[in-house]
């Protein structure tokens, strides 16, 4: 093909420029994309296609409108895809275009949706303790540290972490949710740790310069983004302090031009927040249910804000429940004064739904792409603040609570004289574009009213001359308008075109009139144009003044934004606490965990609920939950875990009573979830999640597990749980719930001094079980899987048939295999003391043909020796396990280790 050349030519060029996937260059009025580009676009986005000549050969053309862009890149970049944007801009030579930004998932600023948007970066150390960045090649490991920093750039929120392990850093990686990341130069070249990160994340994961993650180079960014004296304080180890610098080069480098409205960096500590990782997340269902759906979910069933920037909050605090007793106190005494002020309460959140999103607006401001309306949307949220205050001021209670202290953080005096500033320059109801004019109030700019004065005066002049000219020359049929190709005109009709005044000048003849102009109107012309350019210029260089202004006011919008979206948050919480009897719980060091009544906070909105009590202390700390299937164990565990993470985020909580011990983490193990599609088997799901329990876990972590052992033959099951509860009973003495079918597991509560058994109470009445979803102490006394069968709709005869099983099993009786009638039945009889099944042949009757081939042998055995024989022979073994027996001790045995032994004595015994 030949090289193209012109529009084309150029848009390849700048393509050959940039690594992004899709370039977007600007011709004229419209967004232009050209060849693979073209096809590609109208793919994704249903656009139309054109085609474009190009010295002699033809290319695919899309566009779109140039004020429409936003959307389609906002679907572009949601698709994974990396978007160029080239701008025009006017030379000597005419029109030229130059990429001006590449935008990513994590640089996005077109974004409708309310979370946050975090771009990640994640750094590490090495296992030698090298410096950051130092060893592309070298090995993951426990040893290993790592550095996350966290940047949103529609906020301009910007924080620091680090993580001990790989496991911490997925973990902090979840929590924060970041659409795009960026692995240091050893992160990427380890494949397992990046396939976890994919695993555990939706981010797109880029790979930028390894340069910008050296050490000195990333300190000399995040120094000259945010000073000496707060990276000073940060306290954080350097591995963080490079994946700060790569992110901030990295936003530069894609132009998002909003490193100004990133005016302070903060260190988010794991110590300062409860442990969730991932998989707790999932299993209590925080953000979203296991379905993927935001209805169902905790977040959704308690957010009631008024505003983006509240919610978006809201889910922070669930997702990040705080330790600090003292700051979860005053999060509570807000809440409860809330709750109590109802009316004042209902006035905040209609005084809050006037306001805007600030810390997006600020990340606007800074990047130049705000407009008046957005300028307007300040200034009206501004306006909040003050309103807010007053409200909070006028009831004794409100005022007496930390929320009087939330509203006065922002610098209220300055706040106001924003508020003058944008009063006094933004016109009431601005048009949507910068370049229409119209953007100011007159009196902001006294050179500014002089040109509207006269342009003003200008324009009157134009509009009174049809009537002028009616008047004065007798004509009727006058009109005057202007168009592109004319310019300003008078038409008159044609049958009066002959009588106009000498001094007309014929420009254009039509069917049924004509047009003219006279030297004085185009005088009037070139002076209109000459001040709607000079209107339009001064206009938008003092909108771009005013636009920075603001932008330099970014910490403060932040500030604001961020009181308002406390004071959101907490009435949210308030509101959902008054409507649904919620209270407030006492908060312990102690680590106690007594609930009264407690309840789902989900589950209870959708059924009438059967609540129920917990009471774990330091002698009881470890509760094995025994029950039917289906007979709300999980809701039970689940519900506790849910009660003590509300409280931890300062909300009242679904209870009559309630004392929470605060924990430090919060650790489930209850589902395989998808994984089995990522080759995992569920056993090994369930084993990974219990071992990262119980090397994470502490004494102040709360732990549910839900059937651990399940995934794998019955005795190994057994011997895994049973093992797994010593272990988290003697070393790591964590609260736990640890929900079990293995009844031999009760047992337990007899030799393990912090284990209690509860149960979930059933009734069963002439065949019929009755599920009282009602925890009671001790354990269970039997199983119901065949009434959860038939619940289940498993087919009428297929239960029957399990029942009749069932008892002949618990009776030690032949079971007959029914078969299709081609071959003889049999008959089996299952060992409960040996787990070992017999078969025989049946007669027509029903009663055994043969004896079993374990019978038979023995018989065999029996002819050939006699008792006594075989007791001589028995005794001297038998001494030596009974001595074997004796020796060992039961309590500090595991039961694999138990099993070995019994299966060695067995065998001792066999052989003799």
């Amino acid at each position: 093909m030949t090289e193209a050349t012109g529009i084309v030519g150029e848009f390849l060029s700048l393509k050959e420029t940039t690594d992004a996937e899709v370039l977007a260059m600007q011709c004229g009025d419209f967004y232009e994309f050209f060849d693979e580009d073209a096809e590609l676009v109208a793919e994704e986005l249903d656009l139309k296609l054109s085609q474009k000549s190009s010295h002699g050969s033809s290319y695919p053309m899309a566009g779109v409108p140039l004020d429409d862009l936003t959307p389609y890149l906002k679907a572009l970049v949601e698709r994974g895809y990396r978007v160029a944007v080239a701008d025009q801009y006017e030379t000597d030579e005419g029109h030229a275009r130059e990429i001006v930004r590449v935008v990513t998932p994590g640089t996005l600023l077109e974004t409708t949706d309310a979370d946050a948007q975090y771009l990640a970066a994640v750094v590490e150390d090495g296992a030698a303790g090298g410096s950051a960045g130092a060893s592309p090649t070298a090995d993951v490991g426990d040893d290993a540290s790592y550095g996350l920093a966290f940047a949103d750039v529609t906020t301009g929120r910007f924080l620091v972490a680090s993580g001990e392990d790989s496991a911490e850093t997925l973990t902090e990686l979840y929590r924060f949710d970041p659409v795009e990341v960026l692995p240091g130069p050893a992160v990427r070249n380890d494949d397992e740790l990046v396939q976890r990160i994919r695993d555990r994340t939706d981010a797109t994961l880029t790979l930028h310069e390894a340069e910008s993650f050296a050490p000195k180079r990333a300190e000399h960014v995040v120094r000259e983004q945010f000073g000496r004296e707060p990276l000073e304080g940060l306290d954080v180890p350097r591995p963080a302090i490079s994946a700060a610098g790569s992110i901030l080069s990295y936003v530069e480098e894609t132009g998002a031009g909003v490193l100004a409205s990133m005016t302070r960096i903060t260190t988010h500590r794991s110590d300062d927040h409860v442990t969730l990782d991932g998989t707790t997340q999932r299993n209590l269902e925080l953000t979203e249910t296991m379905q993927g759906d935001r209805e169902g979910s905790l977040f959704a069933t308690i957010d009631h804000t008024e505003t983006s920037a509240g919610g978006r909050l809201l889910k922070e605090w669930l997702q990040r429940p705080r330790r600090s007793q003292s700051v979860l106190e005053e999060r509570q005494q807000s809440v409860a004064a809330l709750a109590s002020a109802a009316l004042a309460r209902d006035e905040l959140r209609e005084v809050l739904g006037a306001a805007y999103d600030l810390e997006r607006l600020a990340s606007k401001a800074t990047h130049g792409s705000a407009d008046a309306q957005d300028l307007v949307a300040v200034r009206e949220t501004l306006e909040v603040l003050p309103q807010i205050a007053d409200v909070i001021d006028s009831d004794a209670e409100l005022g007496e609570s930390p929320l009087s202290a939330i509203v006065d953080r922002p610098d209220r005096t300055a706040v106001a004289d924003l508020w003058e500033m944008l009063e006094e320059a933004i016109a009431e109801e601005p048009p949507s574009t910068v370049t229409q004019g119209g953007l100011l109030q007159r009196g902001y700019r006294e050179e500014l009213d002089e040109v509207i004065d006269r342009h003003e005066a200008v324009r009157r002049w134009l509009e009174n001359l049809a009537d002028r000219e009616k008047r004065e020359y007798g004509l009727s049929h006058v009109t005057v308008d202007r168009n592109k190709t004319d310019g300003y005109y008078i038409q008159v009709g044609r049958s009066v075109a002959d009588e106009v005044p000498d001094h007309y000048e014929q420009i254009k003849t039509l069917k049924n009139s004509k047009r003219f102009t006279t030297p004085e109107l185009e005088d009037k012309e070139r002076e209109i144009l000459r001040l709607e350019e000079r209107r339009g210029d001064l206009e938008y260089e003092l909108f771009e003044s005013l636009r920075e202004d603001v932008a330099a006011e970014a910490a403060l919008l932040q500030d604001v934004g961020r009181a308002l979206a406390t004071v959101d948050a907490l009435s949210s919480l308030a509101t959902h606490a008054a409507a649904n009897g919620w209270v407030r719980p006492e908060l312990r060091r102690d680590g106690d965990l007594e609930i009264d009544q407690g309840r789902h906070p989900v589950v209870e909105q959708t059924t009438e609920f059967v609540p129920n009590d917990v009471r774990m202390t330091d002698d009881r700390g470890f509760l094995v939950v025994t029950g039917p299937n289906m007979s709300g164990k999980s809701t039970y565990m689940r519900q506790v875990a849910c009660i003590v993470l509300l409280a931890q985020v300062g909300s009242f909580v679904p209870a009559r009573e309630a004392e929470i011990g605060l924990v430090d983490g919060i650790f489930t193990r209850v589902g395989a979830l998808d994984e089995l599609a990522q080759g995992r088997s569920t056993f090994m799901v369930e084993m990974s999640e219990l071992s990262n329990i119980l090397h994470t876990a502490t004494e102040e972590s709360l732990v549910i597990l839900d059937e651990v052992g399940r995934g794998t033959a019955t005795y190994d099951g057994i011997s895994i749980a049973w093992s797994a509860t010593e272990y988290l009973h003697n070393e790591v003495r964590a609260k736990t719930l640890f929900a079990t079918h293995y009844h031999e597991l009760t047992g337990l509560a007899e030799h393990l001094p912090r284990v209690a058994n509860v149960h979930i109470a059933a009734d069963e009445r002439d065949g019929d079980v009755t599920f009282l979803r009602t925890v009671r102490d001790g354990p269970t006394d039997r199983s119901y899987g065949i009434h959860v069968a038939d619940l289940a709709g498993v087919p009428g005869p297929v239960v029957d048939r399990a029942r009749d099983v069932l008892g002949r099993l618990r009776e030690e009786k032949a079971i007959e295999a029914k078969g299709d009638g081609s071959s003889e039945p049999v008959q089996a009889v299952f060992d409960l003391s040996s787990g070992t099944m017999e078969r025989s042949a049946t007669t027509d009757g029903g009663e055994a043909a043969s004896k079993s081939a374990t019978q038979a042998s023995l018989e065999t055995a029996a002819s050939s020796e006699t008792d006594a024989d075989r007791e001589a022979a028995l005794e001297p073994e038998k001494a030596d396990v009974l001595a074997d027996l004796e020796d060992v001790d039961v309590n500090e045995t595991s039961p694999i280790e138990l099993l070995t032994k019994v299966q060695e004595w067995q065998r001792r015994l066999e052989d003799e």
